[in-house]
This record gives C-alpha cells, sequence and structure tokens, in this order.
C-alpha cells in the first residue's frame, strides 16, 4: 500500500474506540455478546428459511443471502475489534489491513443493491401480484444476486487500486477500530483528493442508485396501497413491506452520515459511533426485524421446531 518510513513496527496500529481498560472490557463484553446473538440469530433464519418448504419464494431467498451478508461483514471487523480491546498488540498489517478493507467494501457495497432488489421484489408484489411468479423467477432472482455481488466486487478492486497509491510517512496509527477509508485517507500524505473524489463518486453512485430503485419501488407501492378501498386490505399489503423499509431506512441513515462527505467533515467520535452502529449493530437487529414483524418466519419456525421435536421423539 505505498511506500513508508516504519522500521521495527507494526504497519498499521488500530488505535481503537477508548483507552480506560475497564471501558474496553465493558465494550468487548457488549461486542462479543452482540457478535453472537448476530451469528445466531442470521444463522437460524437461513436455516429457517431452508428448512420450511412455505418460504422457497424470492422475498425469502434474497433475505436469506442479507443474513449471509450480515454474518459476514459483522465477522471481517468484530473478531479484529474484540481482539484489539483485550490485546495490547494493536498492530496490523498493510496486508491484513488491505484485505479487511476490501471484504468489507465487497460486502456493503452488494448489501446496498440486495436491499434494493428485495424493494423491486415488494413491488412486483404488491403492484403485479398476478404476474409475480412469472417476473420473480428463479432464473432473474439467481441473476440480480450475481449483480450485487459483482457489483462489489468491481467497486472494492477499484477502491484498493486507488488505496494501493497512497503514501504513509508520518504516522502507522489510525484512529479507528478497523481498516475504513475515511481514517486512511486522512493518515496518509499524499495528496488524496483525486482517491477522495473517485471514492465519493463510487459510494455516492451506489448509495444513489440502490435508493432511487428503493424510492420507485416504495412510491409505486404507496400508490398502488391507496387504491385499496379496505382497511384490513391496506394493512396486510403495508405490512409486506414494513420490515424492509424498516431496515433500509437504519442501513442507509449510518452509510449516508459516514461516506457521503468529503475528509474535511471527518469527526473522529461521531464517525465512530456511525461505524459501529452499522458494522456491530445493525447485523444483530436484521433477523430481528424481519423475524419480529413477520408472521410467515415466526410461523415457519415453529413449524421447524415441531418437526425437530418429532423426530427426537421417534428417535
Amino acid at each position: 500500500m505505498g511506500r513508508r518510513n516504519f522500521t521495527n513496527l507494526p504497519d498499521f496500529i488500530l488505535l481503537g474506540l477508548v483507552d480506560s481498560a475497564e471501558t474496553q472490557l465493558g465494550l468487548f463484553l457488549l461486542f462479543l455478546f452482540i457478535y453472537l446473538v448476530t451469528v445466531l440469530g442470521n444463522t437460524a433464519m437461513i436455516l429457517i428459511i431452508r428448512l420450511d418448504p412455505q418460504l422457497h419464494t424470492p422475498m425469502y431467498f434474497f433475505l436469506t443471502h442479507l443474513s449471509f451478508l450480515d454474518i459476514s461483514y459483522s465477522s471481517v471487523i468484530t473478531p479484529k475489534t474484540l481482539q484489539n480491546l483485550v490485546s495490547s498488540d494493536k498492530g496490523i498489517s498493510f496486508l491484513g489491513c488491505f484485505t479487511q478493507m476490501s471484504f468489507f467494501v465487497i460486502l456493503i457495497a452488494a448489501e446496498c443493491y440486495l436491499l434494493s432488489c428485495m424493494a423491486y421484489d415488494r413491488y412486483v408484489a404488491i403492484c403485479n401480484p398476478l404476474h409475480y411468479p412469472v417476473i420473480m423467477s428463479p432464473r432473474l432472482c439467481r441473476a440480480l444476486l450475481a449483480g450485487c455481488y459483482l457489483i462489489g466486487c468491481v467497486d472494492s478492486t477499484v477502491n484498493a487500486v486507488c488505496m494501493s497509491r497512497l503514501r504513509f510517512c508520518n504516522s502507522n496509527v489510525i484512529h479507528h477500530f478497523f481498516c475504513d477509508l475515511s481514517p486512511i485517507l486522512a493518515l496518509s500524505c499524499s495528496d488524496t483528493q483525486g482517491i477522495e473524489i473517485m471514492i465519493f463518486i463510487l459510494a455516492g453512485s451506489n448509495l444513489v442508485l440502490s435508493l432511487v430503485t428503493i424510492s420507485g419501488s416504495y412510491l409505486s407501492i404507496l400508490s398502488t396501497i391507496l387504491k385499496i378501498h379496505s382497511t384490513a386490505g391496506k394493512r396486510k399489503a403495508f405490512s409486506t413491506c414494513a420490515s424492509h423499509l424498516l431496515g433500509v431506512t437504519v442501513f442507509y441513515g449510518t452509510m449516508i452520515f459516514t461516506y457521503l462527505k468529503p475528509k474535511q467533515s471527518y469527526s473522529l467520535g461521531k464517525d465512530q459511533v456511525a461505524s459501529v452502529f452499522y458494522t456491530i449493530v445493525i447485523p444483530m437487529l436484521n433477523p430481528l426485524i424481519y423475524s419480529l414483524r413477520n408472521r410467515e418466519v415466526k410461523s415457519a419456525a415453529l413449524r421447524v421446531l415441531q418437526k425437530a421435536e418429532g423426530s427426537r421423539k421417534l428417535t
């Protein structure tokens, strides 16, 4: 990642969130609990959807991969964060930092577009219910999913090429708890204006394109719902979108706050709070949002548990 003038030092040092040993221990226990809930909750969501045939629909196909992405990008960040909270060695190699950043960009970009695919799925289900099975075919769903991962890989590759041109000659201390774009740019002694513009364009394009898709889908959904005469029908139609809309609001709110601003606006405290939220907390919230507010998932979970209990009694 460029030339650097460090000797006898780790390539980078992740300063972390706090200095107090007591606070670090408290955060370690909190983040460990959140991470375990994240892995267990999203894994349970994947298993329930896979094991229950009634959930083998496009909506839950995308939801399965949303859970997979949540586990993945949380696992890219949280284990190293936990290690740094209880260890005096906070170093990370250039390759390790570069790898963490690249995988994080792939997974976050993929999740942006996956949420767009889920919004489009809801649009077709509510606005074109008779044609839903034909439009949202398994082939289209797989193609949309492949497109999400492909865009993430292209985005990450461009970011990697840009960041590889940076030089670090004054300090190797990253004032953050993981290798994110903004704190590394702030650390570099190179002229980062061109790279900032490129990253801003990429992040802005991803957010704008996905948000336009989501907004267009929900405007059409709202128009269709308003044409429904019965209150029960409106409530049922809206309930199918409420969980996704809540998840989108939480995810995009923190992403826009963090990335769509120039380096001069970088604020350590505010950006760290936002980063903790979307890298550690949101992956835990998604399975709760999509299960607690979803009768089909709760019913499927009961059916899976009943089958498991029946199999256990037979054996």
